[in-house]
C-alpha cells in the first residue's frame, strides 16, 4: 500500500498542509494513498497539529474585528479577516443542518454562511446584503466542513456599495459560489479589493 518512499511522503504531506490548512487525515489518506494511521504517525513525525489544532492556532491569530455585526451572529468560526479585502470563515455540518432522511445540509445554511461572511468582512458598522447572486455546486453532507472565502472586489463611495465574491470549499471542491453587493453605511472608504485577487 505504501509505495512512496517516506520522505518524499513527508514533503507531499507537508506540501498538502501548507498549501490547504483545513485539509482533513482522510483527504490527505486519498492522496497519498496510505492508511489513516500512517498519516497520523507522519504528522506526528513532522511535528504538525491535527486539523482542530490547527483550526484553533488559526483563530488565535491576529485579525481585523467585525465591525458590521455581532460576533455570534456569524454563522461558522472566523478564522481570517482583514476588513475590506479577504475573509476565511469554516462551518461544520451538524444533524442540526441537515435533512433527516438524506444527510444532506439544508441549502440556507449553506448560504448563511457565505452571506454572513460577505457581511462581516465590510469595514462598516452597519452593512446589509443588497442582491446575491449564488450557485449551489453540489450537495454537502453531514461531517462536512465547509470552507468558505470571501473576496472584496470593489468599494464605492459614491453610492456606498461594495461587490463581495465568495467561494465555499470542503476540501479542494468547491460547492457554493457567489456574488453579493452589501450597501454599507458610510459612503467613504479606503481602499479597496484588488479585482485580481486570487481566486483560492
Amino acid at each position: 500500500m505504501e509505495r512512496m518512499p517516506k520522505r518524499q511522503r513527508h514533503q507531499q504531506l507537508a506540501q498538502h498542509i501548507e498549501e490547504n490548512p483545513f485539509i482533513t487525515d482522510r483527504e490527505l489518506t486519498r492522496l497519498l494513498k496510505v492508511s489513516i494511521q500512517t498519516i497520523r504517525l507522519d504528522r506526528m513525525e513532522l511535528g504538525i497539529p491535527e486539523l482542530r489544532e490547527r483550526m484553533k492556532l488559526m483563530a488565535e491569530r491576529s485579525y481585523d474585528s467585525v465591525r458590521s455585526l455581532p460576533l455570534h451572529e456569524v454563522i461558522g468560526e472566523i478564522v481570517d479577516l482583514e476588513l475590506d479585502k479577504s475573509g476565511i470563515s469554516i462551518f461544520e455540518i451538524r444533524e442540526e443542518h441537515v435533512f433527516s432522511r438524506t444527510g444532506i445540509a439544508r441549502g440556507h445554511h449553506v448560504f448563511a454562511q457565505a452571506n454572513s461572511l460577505a457581511v462581516a468582512v465590510i469595514n462598516d458598522a452597519i452593512a446589509l446584503t443588497v442582491t446575491a447572486d449564488i450557485r449551489f455546486i453540489r450537495p454537502v453532507k453531514l461531517g462536512e466542513k465547509c470552507i468558505a472565502k470571501a473576496y472584496v472586489r470593489s468599494i464605492s463611495g459614491e453610492r456606498g456599495k461594495s461587490k463581495v465574491e465568495l467561494f465555499t470549499y470542503v476540501g479542494d471542491e468547491m460547492v457554493f459560489q457567489g456574488n453579493f453587493v452589501i450597501y454599507r453605511s458610510e459612503g467613504e472608504a479606503d481602499g479597496g479589493g484588488d479585482e485580481s485577487a486570487d481566486r483560492h
